[in-house]
């Protein structure tokens, strides 16, 4: 069978699958945690790739090789190539609520860089190199995997790091959002910029932790998911500028500065700088 006949098969029936099993939601103290059929996906194509999870589970090991991995690499770019246009076509239709929402939907989008200051030194610090970049310019998601794998590609250091953190953010994300706002509201913060806050670009992520936000503060919910909603989509149009023109060259700056004195002694040296 052709590889990417294979490839797509497989794909079309891990689809199947989860969207067999479709949204689970279940109920944490105050909140809600949301799996979507996403999360199934993942945990599958784990279970079924060479050398990610150690040796396979026994019946397996025919099912997918080597060569299918590589050509699903190159054609995660291409699958992401209409979701840029998507969120190209958001900024025209939209442009009036992205300026009546003022500066404090925009602003929100600087809080990425708070990946960059925390995420870097402690990446650094395990022992990661240009993994570590591409980890941190942001909380990757969509955008930021589009761009990463783009200027660098997505088999590069920076691409795998970039990858790493987009599987980790729709494994354990959706449930650690989903968990985190139902205790939000002890914060102190008002609901309305805890819903903004819960648009980091993610669909997933932004329905848990709005949805469990709601559960938690139920006379104000079709608010806090219209703050939500609004905010995901702001954050998907400017988040993509943010990694552009802030996220990469503050965490080049920051990572030719730090990975001398945190990198790891004794391996392979990262002499490599970006343009």
């Amino acid at each position: 069978m052709n590889i990417f006949a294979k490839l797509f098969f497989i794909v079309l029936v891990i689809v199947i699958i989860t969207e067999f099993i479709g949204i689970k939601k279940f109920t944490i103290g105050p909140g809600q945690v949301v799996l979507l059929p996403m999360l199934y996906a993942v945990i599958i194509g784990l279970l079924i790739t060479p050398d990610v999870l150690g040796k396979r589970i026994k019946g397996l090991k025919k099912l997918i090789s080597k060569e299918e991995i590589e050509l699903a690499g190159t054609m995660v770019m291409i699958s992401l190539l209409p979701l840029g246009v998507k969120y190209g076509t958001l900024v025209g239709p939209n442009i009036l609520k992205i300026i009546q929402a003022g500066p404090a939907f925009l602003l929100q989008e600087l809080g990425n860089l708070g990946t960059i200051f925390l995420g870097l030194p402690l990446a650094l610090l395990l022992g990661l190199k240009r993994e570590a970049f591409g980890a941190t310019v942001s909380i990757c998601r969509e955008p930021t995997l589009g761009v990463i794998g783009e200027r660098y590609g997505i088999n590069s250091p920076e691409g795998t790091g970039v990858l790493g953190t987009y599987l980790i953010g729709t494994v354990f994300g959706t449930i650690f959002f989903g968990i985190l706002a139902s205790f939000a509201p002890i914060t102190g913060l008002h609901p309305y910029a805890l819903a903004m806050a819960s648009g980091m670009g993610s669909g997933s992520m932004m329905t848990a932790a709005s949805s469990s936000l709601a559960v938690a503060v139920p006379e104000m919910k079709e608010t806090i998911l219209a703050y939500a909603a609004t905010s995901n989509m702001l954050t998907g149009v400017t988040g993509l500028y943010s990694v552009i023109f802030l996220g990469i060259p503050l965490n080049n700056y920051l990572y030719r500065k730090l990975e001398p004195k945190l990198g790891r002694r004794g391996g392979k040296k990262d002499v490599r700088e970006d343009a």
